[in-house]
């Protein structure tokens, strides 16, 4: 399946971004002069091969799984975290949550790998309002967010005592974030957003930096969750550790994933190639984010294309995998968070762009007389 979703991925339209410049460059204002709000509409034209896209539907996609690197001591949070901040999210009360409704943007809880059985429990949420998540599929809440359940495994497997998942586990990750893509885009959603919640899992993604941008660990491992400098260099040594014992392929993403990754990284590659085969906008959040992305585009470097990086974080590898990719952040504003936040934002940013280009009146209908 993900092969052939990955021939259905087309490399942008250029005659639709030279439309596009043209309109632009009509503008009432010099040549350039709103700078990347400029390119953010231009790109948007030749993605969707719609002169006047539109982006009046949007989600972000917060998955969430379990990592058994975590018996390692590597995160300054325990486990439980993860389950608990499924419970805040549905009651509306996560940074993603507040920043998803100033963008007016829904969010989608996918439970990939969460080491607990949310089927039969209970999930409170704002005003007594209750969710019984009692089937595979969507639980509708009444803060814009939704619960679903697509969980592949109970967590993975402590990468450094073997793989942290099997091949077809990884696999079957990626196939959800293809499935959610295809769905949301017959539903008419127009842009998707990437997050993620899961307590250690700057581990696993910074194995995959290290593997995959052929970098030193040390070099793009960072504090995560704020580990001191004494946790922060056991983590570097478990990650060595981890690449040394499972020894990942560098030329194979799926076997990278599966050995060193996480459910909810594997899902986050799954939507990115699922929306470029359907020509639609994603943008990635960061650290965990981004490692799903180069997943992603090491599977099919035309992923690029329809790809904006949100923000550039502090965990220092994101930078590595950013370049890696060939994409340029819009925002730095230290953030480090996780869970769409910054997509959550730059998502704003990416639709004044498109007004700007919509919007705005050219010399012509301005009547205003143009440079000589």
């Amino acid at each position: 399946m993900i092969q052939e979703t990955i021939k259905k991925i087309i490399p942008v339209k250029s005659e639709f971004a030279e439309m596009a410049q043209k309109r632009l460059d009509a503008l009432t204002k010099p040549n350039g002069s709103l700078g990347r709000l400029e390119e953010f509409a231009k790109r948007l034209v030749a993605i969707t091969g719609d002169i006047m896209p539109v982006l009046d539907k949007k989600v972000i996609f917060t998955f969430v799984g379990d990592h058994g690197v975590t018996d390692e001591k590597v995160s300054a949070y325990p486990k439980e975290v993860t389950k608990q901040m499924v419970f805040n999210f549905l009651r509306g009360g996560a940074g993603i949550n507040v920043l998803a409704r100033y963008a007016k943007a829904e969010v989608v809880v996918i439970d990939i790998g969460v080491d607990y059985d949310f089927v039969g429990a209970t999930l409170a949420v704002a005003q007594d309002n209750e969710i019984t998540n009692k089937r595979a599929g969507a639980s509708p809440a009444p803060t814009g967010c939704r619960f679903i359940s697509k969980k592949i495994i109970m967590g993975t497997k402590n990468m450094r005592n073997g793989p942290a998942m099997t091949k077809d586990e990884a696999l079957r990750c990626i196939e959800i974030g293809v499935n959610l893509a295809d769905e949301y885009t017959l539903k008419g959603y127009r842009i998707f957003g990437t997050g993620d919640m899961g307590i250690g899992n700057t581990t696993p993604s910074s194995a995959i930096a290290a593997v995959l941008t052929g970098k030193p660990v040390a070099e793009v491992t960072g504090k995560g969750t704020g580990i001191d400098d004494i946790a922060l260099r056991k983590k570097i040594e478990v990650i060595e550790d981890s690449i040394s014992i499972n020894k990942p392929d560098p030329s194979d993403p799926l076997d990278v994933l599966s050995k060193v990754g996480g459910a909810e990284i594997g899902g986050i590659a799954g939507l990115i190639i699922g929306a470029a085969s359907q020509r639609v906008p994603v943008v990635i959040d960061g650290f965990i984010s981004a490692a799903g992305a180069l997943i992603a585009y090491c599977l099919e470097p035309k992923t690029k294309d329809y790809m904006f990086a949100s923000h550039n974080s502090v965990e220092i590898g994101h930078k590595s995998m950013l370049e890696k990719i060939g994409l340029k952040h819009i925002l730095d504003l230290d953030l480090r968070l996780g869970e769409g936040t910054g997509a959550a934002l730059a998502m704003l940013m990416i639709e004044a762009g498109l007004k700007i280009y919509k919007e705005m009146a050219t010399f012509s209908e301005a009547g205003v007389s143009e440079k000589v």
